[in-house]
């Protein structure tokens, strides 16, 4: 399996994730800089989390329209994995490969502390591992995480099962609790916790692993 993570100016998590991708898969993730010209043949696209662009006019709103972005769609529609972490999250609602956006947090704090997730939907490469309403404990970093969408859109995204997880107690006004979602064919997920810090006993939680592992039993 080959993946690839993409660098936005103010990224800041490419390393963490980097280094959870080769645990899992014992190979090195490529680094690409947003800007370059070419996207290697990789089997997985991950957004880091981070400050892209220090977060001006919103967040992941810049992120949307660098260059890259355009061969990313391109690859999402071929069915290749696309797997957007926090600021990864919110550059794919605003690139418009996945629905809703990401509002400030209900306390308009900056929230980082451990949560409880809910697994809503196991149907996909990414939790083809978990079991449905399984608790995942990993952590949340942000202050934009506050996810909604409009009754229509709402509506088909829980109807169409592209809830992937929920949060056990909501932590910053997300409608419905969610915490992730899929596109409609279920190759492009978006999620606002950090999985790719619950993947060694350091990090007081192994549970991001089973997204990790999934991906890997999918693809590798």
């Amino acid at each position: 399996m080959q993946s690839a993570i993409v660098v936005f100016p103010g990224s800041n998590r490419e390393r963490d994730a980097s280094l959870a991708l080769e645990r899992a898969t014992g190979k090195k993730p490529h680094l690409v800089w947003h800007a370059d010209a070419d996207l290697p043949k990789v089997d997985l696209i991950l957004l880091p989390g981070g400050f892209s662009y220090g977060d001006y006019l919103r967040t992941g709103a810049m992120a949307a329209h660098a260059p890259l972005m355009q061969e990313i769609k391109k690859r999402a529609a071929q069915g290749v994995r696309v797997w957007g972490i926090c600021n990864g999250f919110q550059i794919l609602c605003e690139s418009g490969l996945l629905p809703g956006i990401l509002l400030r947090n209900k306390s308009l704090k900056f929230i980082c502390k451990p949560v409880t997730l809910k697994v809503e939907n196991t149907d996909s490469d990414f939790t083809r591992l978990c079991k449905k309403d399984q608790e995942l404990r990993v952590i949340v970093a942000h202050g934009d995480g506050n996810y909604f969408a409009e009754g229509e859109t709402l509506k088909q995204v829980e109807g169409n099962g592209q809830v992937a997880f929920r949060y056990a107690e909501n932590p910053n006004g997300s409608v419905n609790d969610i915490a992730g979602i899929f596109n409609d064919k279920k190759n492009v997920l978006g999620m606002m916790p950090h999985p790719e810090d619950a993947v060694e006993d350091l990090h007081g939680s192994l549970d991001g692993k089973f997204l990790f592992d999934s991906v890997v039993a999918a693809l590798g």
